[in-house]
This record gives C-alpha cells, structure tokens and sequence, in this order.
C-alpha cells in the first residue's frame, strides 16, 4: 500500500538548521592565511631591505629577550648577549613575520566571530524585549476586557434580581 513517511515540514516549509556560514569562510581564511605567511617569509628572505629593517631588528629584540631570560631562570648573572648572525636573524625574523601574520589573521577572525555573535545576540534580545512588550501590551488589554465583561455581568445580574417575578 504504501509507506508511511513523517512529516518534516514546519508550515509548509522544510525545517532545515542554519548553515554555519561565517565560521566556514572563518576557516578558510585561516588555512589561507598559512601559505601567505609562508610566501612572507621567502620574501622577506630575499629582499635586502625587508630583511635588513624588517626582518633583523625584531629576531635580535627576540633573541636577547630570549637569552637573557634563560640566563636569569637558570641563575647565571646576565651578561652580555652575543647578537645573531645575519642569516640566522633574517631566518628568525621572516619566522616571527610569518608566525605574526598567522596570529594577526587568527584573532581578526575571532574578533569578527565575536562581533558577530554580539549583534545576533543583541538582535535576538531586542526581538525578544519586542515580544515580551507585545505580551505585556495584550495582556493589559485582555484585563480591561474582562473588567468590562465583569461589570456586564454584574449589571445584568442586578437587573436580572430587579425585576418583578412574574409567575407560571
């Protein structure tokens, strides 16, 4: 005869979850954002200038920082820091470029993921402020409703034992 099939339908309409939109363009933007910090880097690399202003100074700063906090952990009174080689730097600071690039697009994706959430959940609570006023507003009607069908009442009573009785 045939099968039974539910009915997934909602109104009319087929009730389908909301795609996660943004946090799949989140993530792509994020896998890109890798082999860009990778294409950084080898430029960085061969540029003279790009790794004598920007690459260098950086790998330096992180390399003494570096030094000198190992030799105070482990006790050893901090002396004078032998600076990298020039390569070496240049290989250390096209990494923290890239390293850098990485995270400045990861916590503007999670930045824009929270803004996101925020007005979805600032939507979602005017909408709901919107329908408790709403509510509010019905019920305030439907009270004056009832207080003017209870004073019929009350009127129709007190006519109703005001008349005189006639008899069957």
């Amino acid at each position: 005869w045939g099968r039974w099939v539910p009915d997934v339908t909602l109104g009319g309409a087929m009730v389908v979850g909301a795609y996660p939109i943004a946090k799949l363009l989140v993530l792509g933007v994020r896998q890109v954002s890798r082999p860009l910090a990778n294409s950084i880097k080898a430029n960085a690399r061969r540029s003279q200038f790009f790794k004598r202003y920007i690459c260098l100074p950086p790998a330096q700063i992180y390399h003494w920082v570096e030094m000198k906090t190992k030799m105070r952990m482990m006790g050893f009174k901090s002396g004078q820091v032998q600076p990298l080689s020039e390569e070496v730097a240049a290989d250390l600071g096209a990494e923290l470029l890239g390293e850098a690039f990485v995270f400045i697009i990861g916590g503007a994706c999670i930045m824009a993921e929270y803004i996101r959430q925020s007005s979805n959940s600032a939507r979602k609570e005017e909408e709901l402020s919107s329908t408790l006023q709403s509510l509010q507003e019905q019920i305030a009607h439907l009270s004056l409703t009832v207080e003017e069908l209870d004073a019929r009442v009350r009127e129709n009573n007190r006519l109703a034992h005001s008349r005189p009785q006639t008899s069957k």
